[in-house]
């Protein structure tokens, strides 16, 4: 209980004493929105890197060099812990937004922070609004953020098994060009889920696998490509999974 504590003690810290940063980068949208994008996320890699310092997990980190650095890309994970998105955003090379489910909207301070990097909230029962949605997403990239999801549509709270893929979640690839980069995490719910309440250490790995330039596609075949990018995720995971025996 004592890591939980901890974790939970900063987080309400870092929301309400760092409010004024809020301004702050308000202040600096006013004027350069691109400083504005790059100062919050090296903010919150900051605070993400702390929680996840006191949570005393480690993380092995495979194939980064797949993820191109020069263009935004669709990041695509599998999704069992509140602490994939900490794991993988202090990895991210540039301004990435996160589509989370629009109950994070009732939380004040960090839906601004949220929104400060990109953030978009998709509402999972109403399917004009989840268009919606998904056609920001596509602006985000057009205007160079990279949006990162879990097609899942919700964190699979079974070990060693996925929920299907959504399809919807890879227009944003198909529409604005961008790659597709396939996360596999293994064992995230070590840290938290798999013994609620309390914060435990864990060896997560996390490994990112080659792009898929999805209009490479035959376009008979893009609407597979949902099934074929949980496949990769599957393999890749299972494979990682026997690593740590």
């Amino acid at each position: 209980m004592f890591r939980f504590i901890c974790v939970a003690i900063f987080v309400i810290l870092f929301l309400v004493i760092g409010s004024p940063l809020l301004i702050v980068e308000w202040i600096i949208g006013k004027f350069n929105m691109d400083l504005k994008s790059r100062s919050s996320l090296a903010i919150v890699k900051w605070a993400f890197r702390v929680c996840l310092k006191i949570t005393g997990v480690s993380v092995t980190v495979i194939g980064e060099e797949n993820v191109p650095t020069d263009t935004p890309v669709l990041y695509v994970g599998n999704h069992r812990s509140y602490f994939d998105i900490l794991l993988t955003y202090v990895r991210v090379p540039r301004p990435t937004g996160y589509i989370a489910k629009k109950e994070m909207l009732r939380y004040p301070f960090l839906v601004t922070w949220m929104k400060n990097l990109h953030c978009l909230f998709l509402d999972r029962k109403d399917l004009k609004q989840g268009l919606k949605t998904i056609l920001e997403g596509i602006e985000k990239v057009k205007s160079g953020i990279s949006i990162c999801i879990f097609p899942e549509g919700t964190r699979n709270k079974v070990n060693d098994t996925f929920l299907p893929f959504r399809d919807g979640s890879f227009k944003i690839a198909e529409k604005s060009g961008c790659p597709i980069v396939p996360m596999s995490i293994y064992n995230s719910a070590g840290i938290f889920e798999d013994h609620l309440p309390k914060i435990k250490k864990a060896h997560v790995i996390l490994e990112y696998c080659p792009p898929i330039y999805i209009n490479d596609i035959p376009k008979a075949e893009r609407k597979l490509v949902s099934a074929r990018v949980q496949d990769i995720i599957k393999e890749t995971y299972f494979k990682n999974k026997a690593m740590m025996k």
